[in-house]
């Protein structure tokens, strides 16, 4: 059975829409490397925005929300194509892609923890589905770009998703503050994530656990 749209809270939905612009942006800006034209910036922009969550849903036999109300739709269409005409600077690009990425990761990571737990999943699944959601998009946007996938870099990509995704769906059990079990998740996914940019923080494989070094991300 499918969860309608209005059982999201309207937090959730604020959420998800920060996320789809975030995402949407790095997609765009990961378009202007390969100096893609206006729809090429749509087109990676907005697959990198809906990417993630259109693979949680169907994963969840789950009616692709956007399949039904087209808002995430237009708002990763319009992000894309506002990038396009905004952002010239080389530099700008390449910042702004990991930082606009990093935010849609925590964002995402609950978004997805959510909709699975809403939809009735276990708990371990939800949490994966959360992981899911956050990764997908940035896992699809690099595939096509014929970049590798941030997933194996060997930063804490996928880690960071996943540790947000667990807090979301951990203080969600104890039933404590909507608004407090939100910024928790999205701090611990976000911080992790803007650590392992500006440090270089890198995981695996055996015998190279954890690596800290001083990342070009952070500069370039």
């Amino acid at each position: 059975m499918d969860i309608p749209d209005e059982q999201l809270s309207a937090s959730i939905i604020a959420i998800m829409y920060f996320g789809d612009i975030v995402f949407a942006v790095s997609g765009a800006l990961t378009a202007a490397r390969y100096r893609m034209d206006v729809m090429g910036f749509v087109l990676i922009g907005t697959i990198t925005g809906i990417g993630g969550g259109t693979a949680r849903d169907l994963l969840l036999g789950r009616t692709v929300w956007w399949t039904q109300d087209p808002t995430e739709l237009i708002l990763c269409v319009a992000a894309s194509f506002l990038t396009f005409f905004l952002i010239k600077d080389d530099i700008t690009r390449r910042r702004g892609m990991i930082w606009a990425d990093a935010l849609g990761l925590a964002a995402f990571a609950i978004v997805g923890t959510h909709i699975a737990l809403s939809f009735g999943t276990p708990f371990i699944v939800a949490v994966f589905m959360g992981m899911i959601t956050a990764t997908g998009g940035g896992l699809i946007r690099d595939v096509i770009t014929n970049t590798q996938p941030m997933v194996l870099r060997g930063q804490l990509y996928a880690t960071a998703a996943l540790a947000g995704a667990l807090t979301y769906a951990s203080l969600d059990l104890l039933q404590l503050n909507w608004l407090l079990v939100e910024a928790t998740s999205f701090l611990v996914a976000f911080g992790l994530r803007a650590s392992a940019i500006i440090f270089d923080i890198r995981m695996g494989p055996p015998g190279e656990f954890i690596r800290i070094g001083k990342s070009d991300d952070a500069d370039g």
